[in-house]
């Protein structure tokens, strides 16, 4: 299974997911370590909650995306897709990878929605 993990940095897992430009792609499989086989590093207007349109996205190529949070919209946006999307609390992008193949993902800690920059709720 291929597996998108938001990663602003490339080193841990970033909220946000909508408007995260970075994203780390690994290949994972219960009782096996998840492998990185990609890094999406996408341009200006090509973040999720910028793309609209109806042509081919690189996101579209995974079968789940992981972020530190995940709206509702976005979640059904990828579910149309097939594609599963979660939010959770782990900050290791591999560990989550992992997680979520063997269905041990730790889920986001609850955040106030009324933050200035938090875009679903």
């Amino acid at each position: 299974m291929l597996i998108a993990v938001a990663s602003q940095n490339f080193r841990t897992v970033t909220g946000h997911v909508g408007k995260t430009r970075r994203f780390l792609v690994f290949e994972a499989s219960a009782g096996a370590p998840a492998q990185e086989v990609d890094r999406i590093d996408l341009p200006r207007g090509m973040a999720m909650h910028d793309f609209h349109g109806d042509g081919h996205h690189p996101l579209y190529d995974v079968n789940a995306i992981i972020a530190g949070s995940v709206g509702d919209g976005f979640a059904r946006r990828m579910a149309a897709r097939g594609i599963t999307a979660v939010a959770t609390g782990e900050v290791d992008p591999a560990m989550a990878a992992q997680a979520f193949a063997e269905g041990r993902l730790p889920p986001a800690a609850p955040h106030d929605h009324d933050e200035a920059d938090c875009s679903h709720g």
